[in-house]
């Protein structure tokens, strides 16, 4: 079944170059840019659209960027050690924890007798 799945995709693959070879070739046209104070450039088409097309995805990229770095900040400071000996521990080095389990688990290096009583009752 992988087999197969990976001839799909490989087949896949080959379509869209042809396709876009294709496209290229229906464009071989040249093309005149005209810019500020009589300025031009005179091109093939094809050239144009992938440089507009190469602009968007770096204007796509940098517009991304902000918020990846600032996700990658939250999961550095959620991952990070907690220095707190009252927090649970992490999923990770806990040997109690399960898989699914989302409840807290109580950190066994501390005494029952030392908790205290928190809710005040």
């Amino acid at each position: 079944m992988k087999q197969l799945l990976g001839w799909l995709i490989t087949l896949f693959k080959i379509g869209i170059f042809f396709t876009l070879f294709a496209f290229a070739l229906n464009n071989l046209e040249d093309v005149n840019l005209k810019f500020f104070f009589g300025q031009q450039w005179t091109g093939p088409m094809i050239l144009v659209v992938l440089a507009v097309f190469t602009l968007g995805v770096m204007v796509g990229v940098l517009g991304m960027l902000p918020r990846w770095w600032a996700h990658r900040r939250w999961e550095s400071k959620k991952l990070a050690p907690s220095n707190n000996p009252f927090a649970s521990p992490s999923p990770e080095s806990s040997a109690h924890s399960r898989p699914g389990n989302d409840m807290p688990t109580i950190n066994p290096g501390i005494d029952p007798a030392q908790r205290g009583n928190h809710h005040g009752l």
